[in-house]
Protein backbone atom coordinates (compact mmCIF):
# COMPACT_ATOMS: atom_id res chain seq x y z
CA UNK A 1 0.00 0.00 0.00
CA UNK A 2 2.83 2.42 0.83
CA UNK A 3 4.46 1.74 -2.55
CA UNK A 4 1.15 2.37 -4.34
CA UNK A 5 0.69 5.65 -2.47
CA UNK A 6 4.19 6.82 -3.39
CA UNK A 7 3.68 5.96 -7.06
CA UNK A 8 0.31 7.70 -7.15
CA UNK A 9 1.68 10.76 -5.39
CA UNK A 10 4.62 11.06 -7.76
CA UNK A 11 2.31 10.63 -10.77
CA UNK A 12 0.17 13.54 -9.59
CA UNK A 13 3.31 15.56 -8.94
CA UNK A 14 4.62 14.99 -12.44
CA UNK A 15 1.29 15.99 -13.97
CA UNK A 16 1.28 19.14 -11.87
CA UNK A 17 4.73 20.17 -13.02
CA UNK A 18 4.08 19.35 -16.67
CA UNK A 19 0.66 20.96 -16.87
CA UNK A 20 1.95 24.22 -18.36
CA UNK A 21 4.72 22.66 -20.44
CA UNK A 22 3.13 22.93 -23.86
CA UNK A 23 4.91 21.86 -27.04
CA UNK A 24 7.21 24.64 -28.26
CA UNK A 25 5.46 24.69 -31.68
CA UNK A 26 2.60 25.37 -30.16
CA UNK A 27 -12.92 53.82 -30.97
CA UNK A 28 -15.25 53.81 -27.92
CA UNK A 29 -18.97 54.27 -28.39
CA UNK A 30 -20.10 52.90 -25.05
CA UNK A 31 -19.84 49.29 -26.20
CA UNK A 32 -17.22 46.67 -25.52
CA UNK A 33 -14.37 46.58 -28.00
CA UNK A 34 -11.18 44.79 -28.95
CA UNK A 35 -7.82 46.58 -29.02
CA UNK A 36 -5.47 43.91 -30.37
CA UNK A 37 -3.90 43.87 -33.82
CA UNK A 38 -4.62 40.95 -36.17
CA UNK A 39 -1.37 39.16 -35.33
CA UNK A 40 1.03 38.83 -32.44
CA UNK A 41 4.54 40.13 -33.01
CA UNK A 42 5.77 36.55 -33.35
CA UNK A 43 3.31 35.98 -36.19
CA UNK A 44 0.82 33.74 -34.37
CA UNK A 45 -2.81 34.62 -34.98
CA UNK A 46 -4.46 36.47 -32.11
CA UNK A 47 -7.82 34.83 -32.76
CA UNK A 48 -8.87 31.24 -33.17
CA UNK A 49 -9.48 29.99 -36.69
CA UNK A 50 -12.43 31.48 -38.48
CA UNK A 51 -15.66 29.82 -37.46
CA UNK A 52 -17.89 28.15 -40.02
CA UNK A 53 -20.36 30.97 -39.35
CA UNK A 54 -17.93 33.90 -39.71
CA UNK A 55 -14.96 35.67 -38.14
CA UNK A 56 -14.16 35.43 -34.45
CA UNK A 57 -13.04 38.42 -32.42
CA UNK A 58 -9.37 39.30 -32.06
CA UNK A 59 -7.63 38.37 -28.83
CA UNK A 60 -6.63 41.22 -26.50
CA UNK A 61 -4.88 39.17 -23.79
CA UNK A 62 -3.87 35.57 -23.15
CA UNK A 63 -5.00 33.99 -19.88
CA UNK A 64 -3.41 30.90 -18.33
CA UNK A 65 -5.23 29.13 -15.50
CA UNK A 66 -4.72 25.97 -13.49
CA UNK A 67 -7.62 24.46 -11.55
CA UNK A 68 -7.01 22.61 -8.28
CA UNK A 69 -9.17 20.47 -6.02
CA UNK A 70 -7.74 21.05 -2.54
CA UNK A 71 -8.49 18.46 0.10
CA UNK A 72 -10.80 19.39 2.99
CA UNK A 73 -9.03 21.33 5.76
CA UNK A 74 -5.94 21.75 3.58
CA UNK A 75 -6.81 25.14 2.09
CA UNK A 76 -4.51 27.16 4.35
CA UNK A 77 -1.60 24.80 3.67
CA UNK A 78 -2.22 25.07 -0.08
CA UNK A 79 -2.25 28.87 0.08
CA UNK A 80 0.95 28.88 2.13
CA UNK A 81 2.65 26.84 -0.59
CA UNK A 82 1.76 29.55 -3.08
CA UNK A 83 2.80 32.36 -0.74
CA UNK A 84 6.19 30.76 -0.07
CA UNK A 85 7.05 29.74 -3.61
CA UNK A 86 10.00 31.14 -5.55
CA UNK A 87 8.80 33.16 -8.53
CA UNK A 88 9.79 36.27 -10.45
CA UNK A 89 6.52 36.49 -12.32
CA UNK A 90 6.04 40.26 -11.98
CA UNK A 91 9.43 40.95 -13.59
CA UNK A 92 8.75 38.98 -16.78
CA UNK A 93 8.06 40.53 -20.17
CA UNK A 94 4.38 40.67 -21.00
CA UNK A 95 3.12 39.96 -17.50
CA UNK A 96 -0.02 41.94 -16.60
CA UNK A 97 -1.83 40.41 -13.62
CA UNK A 98 -2.03 37.41 -11.29
CA UNK A 99 -4.10 36.17 -8.40
CA UNK A 100 -4.84 32.85 -6.72
CA UNK A 101 -8.59 32.54 -6.31
CA UNK A 102 -10.67 30.31 -4.07
CA UNK A 103 -14.29 29.53 -4.78
CA UNK A 104 -16.88 31.07 -2.48
CA UNK A 105 -20.64 31.28 -2.16
CA UNK A 106 -22.02 34.70 -3.06
CA UNK A 107 -24.15 34.99 0.07
CA UNK A 108 -21.22 34.42 2.43
CA UNK A 109 -19.25 37.21 4.04
CA UNK A 110 -15.84 38.25 2.75
CA UNK A 111 -13.07 35.74 3.51
CA UNK A 112 -15.71 33.22 4.56
CA UNK A 113 -14.01 30.16 3.16
CA UNK A 114 -14.72 27.67 0.43
CA UNK A 115 -18.00 27.26 -1.43
CA UNK A 116 -19.37 23.84 -0.44
CA UNK A 117 -20.53 23.34 -4.02
CA UNK A 118 -16.90 23.09 -5.04
CA UNK A 119 -16.73 19.69 -3.36
CA UNK A 120 -19.00 18.44 -6.12
CA UNK A 121 -17.31 20.37 -8.94
CA UNK A 122 -14.89 18.22 -10.96
CA UNK A 123 -12.88 21.35 -11.74
CA UNK A 124 -12.02 22.18 -8.17
CA UNK A 125 -12.15 24.96 -5.62
CA UNK A 126 -8.97 26.93 -6.42
CA UNK A 127 -7.71 28.51 -9.63
CA UNK A 128 -4.42 30.20 -10.43
CA UNK A 129 -5.15 33.02 -12.88
CA UNK A 130 -2.49 34.84 -14.91
CA UNK A 131 -3.05 37.48 -17.59
CA UNK A 132 -0.36 37.90 -20.22
CA UNK A 133 -0.19 40.70 -22.78
CA UNK A 134 0.28 38.21 -25.61
CA UNK A 135 0.43 34.46 -26.00
CA UNK A 136 4.10 34.67 -26.96
CA UNK A 137 4.87 36.03 -23.49
CA UNK A 138 3.20 33.04 -21.87
CA UNK A 139 5.12 30.70 -24.16
CA UNK A 140 8.42 32.36 -23.24
CA UNK A 141 7.64 31.93 -19.53
CA UNK A 142 6.73 28.25 -19.68
CA UNK A 143 9.83 27.47 -21.75
CA UNK A 144 12.23 29.45 -19.58
CA UNK A 145 14.07 29.22 -16.28
CA UNK A 146 11.42 31.21 -14.41
CA UNK A 147 8.94 28.39 -14.92
CA UNK A 148 11.37 25.81 -13.53
CA UNK A 149 12.15 27.96 -10.51
CA UNK A 150 8.46 28.46 -9.69
CA UNK A 151 7.82 24.73 -9.90
CA UNK A 152 10.78 23.57 -7.84
CA UNK A 153 12.79 22.47 -10.85
CA UNK A 154 16.16 23.89 -9.88
CA UNK A 155 17.24 20.39 -8.86
CA UNK A 156 15.76 16.91 -8.86
CA UNK A 157 15.50 16.92 -5.06
CA UNK A 158 13.80 20.33 -4.99
CA UNK A 159 11.41 19.24 -7.72
CA UNK A 160 10.38 16.02 -6.01
CA UNK A 161 10.05 17.74 -2.62
CA UNK A 162 7.86 20.49 -4.07
CA UNK A 163 5.64 18.20 -6.10
CA UNK A 164 5.11 15.55 -3.41
CA UNK A 165 4.25 18.25 -0.90
CA UNK A 166 1.69 19.66 -3.34
CA UNK A 167 0.21 16.25 -3.98
CA UNK A 168 -0.42 15.77 -0.26
CA UNK A 169 -2.92 18.65 -0.24
CA UNK A 170 -4.50 18.03 -3.63
CA UNK A 171 -7.20 15.61 -4.64
CA UNK A 172 -6.20 14.51 -8.12
CA UNK A 173 -4.04 16.27 -10.65
CA UNK A 174 -4.39 19.96 -11.55
CA UNK A 175 -6.48 20.77 -14.62
CA UNK A 176 -4.95 23.56 -16.72
CA UNK A 177 -7.12 25.65 -19.06
CA UNK A 178 -6.09 28.45 -21.40
CA UNK A 179 -8.13 31.29 -22.87
CA UNK A 180 -8.15 34.10 -25.38
CA UNK A 181 -9.12 37.25 -23.52
CA UNK A 182 -11.67 39.17 -25.60
CA UNK A 183 -13.15 42.65 -25.18
CA UNK A 184 -10.68 43.35 -22.41
CA UNK A 185 -11.13 46.34 -20.13
CA UNK A 186 -9.02 47.37 -17.16
CA UNK A 187 -8.14 50.43 -15.12
CA UNK A 188 -4.75 51.73 -14.11
CA UNK A 189 -4.46 50.95 -10.39
CA UNK A 190 -3.85 53.75 -7.90
CA UNK A 191 -1.48 51.46 -6.03
CA UNK A 192 -0.17 47.96 -6.62
CA UNK A 193 0.86 45.31 -4.08
CA UNK A 194 4.57 45.37 -3.30
CA UNK A 195 6.64 42.55 -4.73
CA UNK A 196 10.14 41.31 -3.94
CA UNK A 197 12.09 39.87 -6.87
CA UNK A 198 8.84 39.48 -8.78
CA UNK A 199 6.66 37.82 -6.12
CA UNK A 200 4.62 38.80 -3.08
CA UNK A 201 6.13 38.62 0.40
CA UNK A 202 3.12 37.49 2.43
CA UNK A 203 3.10 35.98 5.91
CA UNK A 204 1.15 32.72 5.56
CA UNK A 205 1.00 30.47 8.64
CA UNK A 206 -0.63 27.43 7.00
CA UNK A 207 -3.39 27.52 9.61
CA UNK A 208 -5.57 30.36 8.33
CA UNK A 209 -6.55 31.19 4.78
CA UNK A 210 -5.12 34.42 3.41
CA UNK A 211 -7.14 37.66 3.41
CA UNK A 212 -9.26 38.35 0.35
CA UNK A 213 -7.67 41.02 -1.88
CA UNK A 214 -10.27 41.08 -4.66
CA UNK A 215 -13.58 39.53 -5.67
CA UNK A 216 -14.11 37.71 -8.98
CA UNK A 217 -17.49 37.19 -10.63
CA UNK A 218 -17.65 34.72 -13.52
CA UNK A 219 -20.46 33.48 -15.72
CA UNK A 220 -19.93 30.25 -17.64
CA UNK A 221 -21.44 29.94 -21.11
CA UNK A 222 -21.90 26.74 -23.09
CA UNK A 223 -21.92 27.97 -26.68
CA UNK A 224 -21.88 25.51 -29.61
CA UNK A 225 -19.43 26.29 -32.46
CA UNK A 226 -22.29 27.23 -34.77
CA UNK A 227 -23.16 30.18 -32.51
CA UNK A 228 -19.72 31.40 -31.46
CA UNK A 229 -19.51 34.38 -33.82
CA UNK A 230 -23.03 35.55 -33.00
CA UNK A 231 -22.32 35.16 -29.28
CA UNK A 232 -19.15 37.25 -29.49
CA UNK A 233 -20.85 39.95 -31.55
CA UNK A 234 -23.72 40.17 -29.10
CA UNK A 235 -21.22 40.88 -26.32
CA UNK A 236 -19.23 43.30 -28.49
CA UNK A 237 -22.37 45.32 -29.19
CA UNK A 238 -23.61 45.60 -25.63
CA UNK A 239 -23.25 48.75 -23.55
CA UNK A 240 -20.69 48.67 -20.77
CA UNK A 241 -20.01 51.26 -18.07
CA UNK A 242 -17.75 49.04 -15.97
CA UNK A 243 -14.91 51.54 -15.96
CA UNK A 244 -17.20 54.10 -14.38
CA UNK A 245 -18.00 51.81 -11.45
CA UNK A 246 -16.21 52.13 -8.13
CA UNK A 247 -13.98 49.17 -7.40
CA UNK A 248 -13.77 47.86 -10.98
CA UNK A 249 -10.41 46.23 -11.79
CA UNK A 250 -10.75 44.32 -15.07
CA UNK A 251 -13.05 42.44 -17.43
CA UNK A 252 -12.46 39.82 -20.12
CA UNK A 253 -14.69 37.51 -22.04
CA UNK A 254 -12.64 34.32 -21.93
CA UNK A 255 -12.80 32.10 -25.01
CA UNK A 256 -11.39 28.65 -24.34
CA UNK A 257 -8.25 27.87 -26.30
CA UNK A 258 -9.30 24.29 -26.90
CA UNK A 259 -6.35 23.62 -29.19
CA UNK A 260 -3.77 24.04 -26.44
CA UNK A 261 -1.80 20.83 -26.04
CA UNK A 262 0.73 19.48 -23.59
CA UNK A 263 1.31 17.13 -20.68
CA UNK A 264 -1.53 17.22 -18.19
CA UNK A 265 -3.94 18.95 -20.57
CA UNK A 266 -7.07 16.94 -21.29
CA UNK A 267 -9.37 17.59 -24.25
CA UNK A 268 -12.20 19.91 -23.34
CA UNK A 269 -15.37 17.97 -22.61
CA UNK A 270 -18.98 18.98 -23.20
CA UNK A 271 -19.36 19.66 -19.48
CA UNK A 272 -16.89 22.55 -19.70
CA UNK A 273 -17.89 26.08 -20.75
CA UNK A 274 -16.60 27.36 -24.07
CA UNK A 275 -16.80 30.97 -22.88
CA UNK A 276 -16.65 32.62 -19.48
CA UNK A 277 -17.10 36.26 -18.56
CA UNK A 278 -14.63 37.21 -15.84
CA UNK A 279 -14.88 40.48 -13.92
CA UNK A 280 -12.42 41.36 -11.17
CA UNK A 281 -13.56 43.79 -8.48
CA UNK A 282 -11.64 45.43 -5.65
CA UNK A 283 -13.89 43.65 -3.15
CA UNK A 284 -17.25 41.95 -2.75
CA UNK A 285 -18.97 45.23 -1.78
CA UNK A 286 -17.96 46.78 -5.11
CA UNK A 287 -19.47 43.87 -7.01
CA UNK A 288 -22.69 44.00 -5.04
CA UNK A 289 -22.95 47.76 -5.59
CA UNK A 290 -22.66 47.23 -9.35
CA UNK A 291 -25.08 44.30 -9.32
CA UNK A 292 -27.74 46.33 -7.51
CA UNK A 293 -27.18 49.52 -9.51
CA UNK A 294 -28.20 51.04 -12.83
CA UNK A 295 -24.99 50.02 -14.63
CA UNK A 296 -25.94 46.36 -14.27
CA UNK A 297 -29.45 46.96 -15.60
CA UNK A 298 -28.18 48.93 -18.58
CA UNK A 299 -25.55 46.31 -19.42
CA UNK A 300 -28.19 43.58 -19.46
CA UNK A 301 -30.75 45.52 -21.49
CA UNK A 302 -31.04 45.61 -25.26
CA UNK A 303 -30.75 48.90 -27.14
CA UNK A 304 -34.01 50.81 -26.98
CA UNK A 305 -35.37 48.85 -24.01
CA UNK A 306 -35.52 51.97 -21.84
CA UNK A 307 -38.44 53.32 -23.85
CA UNK A 308 -40.43 50.08 -23.91
CA UNK A 309 -42.76 48.43 -21.46
CA UNK A 310 -41.76 45.29 -19.57
CA UNK A 311 -44.04 43.00 -21.59
CA UNK A 312 -42.77 44.44 -24.86
CA UNK A 313 -39.16 43.95 -23.83
CA UNK A 314 -39.79 40.31 -22.88
CA UNK A 315 -41.32 39.59 -26.30
CA UNK A 316 -38.30 41.03 -28.09
CA UNK A 317 -35.59 39.31 -26.07
CA UNK A 318 -33.05 37.66 -28.44
CA UNK A 319 -32.91 33.91 -28.63
CA UNK A 320 -30.26 32.29 -26.40
CA UNK A 321 -27.11 31.21 -28.19
CA UNK A 322 -26.03 28.61 -25.65
CA UNK A 323 -26.91 24.95 -25.36
CA UNK A 324 -27.78 25.23 -21.67
CA UNK A 325 -28.30 28.11 -19.23
CA UNK A 326 -25.25 30.10 -18.06
CA UNK A 327 -23.77 29.10 -14.72
CA UNK A 328 -22.38 31.84 -12.43
CA UNK A 329 -19.45 31.13 -10.15
CA UNK A 330 -17.67 33.37 -7.64
CA UNK A 331 -14.21 33.58 -6.14
CA UNK A 332 -12.11 35.54 -3.69
CA UNK A 333 -8.68 36.41 -4.99
CA UNK A 334 -5.53 36.58 -2.91
CA UNK A 335 -1.80 37.06 -3.58
CA UNK A 336 -2.68 39.73 -6.15
CA UNK A 337 0.19 40.87 -8.38
CA UNK A 338 -0.35 43.60 -10.95
CA UNK A 339 1.68 45.52 -13.48
CA UNK A 340 1.76 49.29 -13.07
CA UNK A 341 -0.59 49.57 -16.05
CA UNK A 342 -3.10 47.12 -14.57
CA UNK A 343 -4.46 43.95 -16.09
Amino acid sequence: MKLLFVITTLSIALLSAQAFQLPSNVNRSGGLFSTATPQDVDGSATAAESSSSGKLLIRDRYIATNRFTVRPNAQAKFEKRWADRSSRLASLDGFRYFHLMRRVALENDVNSGIDPLANEDPFGNYVSFTIWQEKKHFNAWRQGDAFKEAHGGTSLFAFVTTMVSSAMVLKGAPKPAFYDGLLHQSVVPDTIPETFDGWRNVDADGQNILPAECFVACNQFFVPPSNDVAFEQRWANRTSKLKECDGFVSFSMLRRDAKAKGHGISPMGEEEPTYMSCTVWKDRASFMSWKDGNAFKEAHASAGDKNKGEDEVKKEQPQPLWSRPPSPIFYEGTLVISSADGA
